[in-house]
């Protein structure tokens, strides 16, 4: 299988391009091609892992490449990226967020639907081990009534502002909680802000915080049912990009997300409604 990537600046394509080509621990999967033309940070994934096409638009990469991966940090680029391969029929995976509006990530689903062309798109840490085993020990003890998690993100950051690192603690939040959901309410509080919603049956509160100058909170999950409470704090290992990069290569080969499109979307529609709430604050009277 050949993969091509977009958006090579960003620090999981080094795990992808180590995991497939240089430990050739992916099957028959291989980065063979890399868009955004010659450069430092080109030239040297290529030498890392033999890739022989360093082409320059995104779209250049048609005809080379079996399936794609669209790693731009900034989700307002994805769109863009990921549309040209979508309506050629070819499995995408595009790293965490999907989009920075509901309309874009729409737009996306919409064009896999109608292309026949597999599409996913997730946090690492929603499959990392523990939130794995969390999920797996609410299954067990009945659907959760309330999930909490809580973990860095800043609004004013680059590559998004709260998408970027906020899609992380509301990914896990959202595999902790599948259905529907309703209204998001954010309440901001100091250096955090707070996202609550119901999602089915459970209630759902995300604690996002800014970082400080020198350190972050960790990542944490909570999961209280009726009969039972369990909590994990989700430490990122040195391969932690693997496991989703593994759920794209079975997409690509069986033609079936591993995540529903509806569950696509829910991330997106969550982060939207804190963003807006979070510029209606930068933007409102002051005392």
């Amino acid at each position: 299988m050949r993969i091509g990537i977009v958006g090579t600046d960003n620090s999981h394509v080094d795990q992808i391009v180590r995991h497939l080509n240089v430990d050739a621990a992916g099957g028959d999967a291989r980065v063979v091609a890399l868009s955004g033309g010659r450069g430092p940070r080109n030239d040297a994934l290529a030498a890392t892992g033999g890739i022989a096409h360093v082409v320059g638009a995104p779209a250049d990469l048609l005809g080379l490449v079996d399936a794609v991966v669209v790693a731009d940090r900034d989700g307002a680029r994805h769109r863009d990226r990921a549309m040209p391969f979508l309506t050629a029929g070819l499995p995408v995976f595009v790293d965490k967020p999907l989009a920075r509006t509901v309309a874009d990530a729409r737009a996306l689903i919409d064009a896999a639907r109608a292309h026949d062309a597999p599409l996913t798109s997730s946090s690492a840490l929603r499959w990392h081990p523990g939130t794995e085993e969390l999920a797996a020990r609410s299954a067990r003890a009945g659907t959760p009534e309330l999930v909490v998690v809580s973990g860095p993100a800043d609004p004013d950051g680059d590559h998004g502002g709260i998408f970027f690192y906020g899609i992380h603690a509301v990914d896990i939040a959202l595999r902790l909680a599948p259905g529907p959901l309703s209204a998001v309410r954010t309440d901001l509080t100091g250096s955090t802000a707070v996202a609550s919603f119901t999602a089915g049956p459970t209630r759902v509160v995300v604690n996002l915080v800014r970082p400080g100058a020198t350190e972050q909170i960790p990542f944490h999950a909570m999961t209280f049912t009726r009969r039972d409470l369990a909590e994990r704090t989700l430490v990122p290992g040195a391969d932690y990009c693997v496991p989703g990069l593994e759920a794209f290569l079975t997409m690509a080969r069986t033609g079936r997300p591993p995540i529903g499109y509806a569950d696509l979307l829910r991330p997106i529609e969550v982060l939207e409604a804190v963003d807006a709430a979070l510029r209606a604050a930068s933007t409102g009277p002051r005392g």
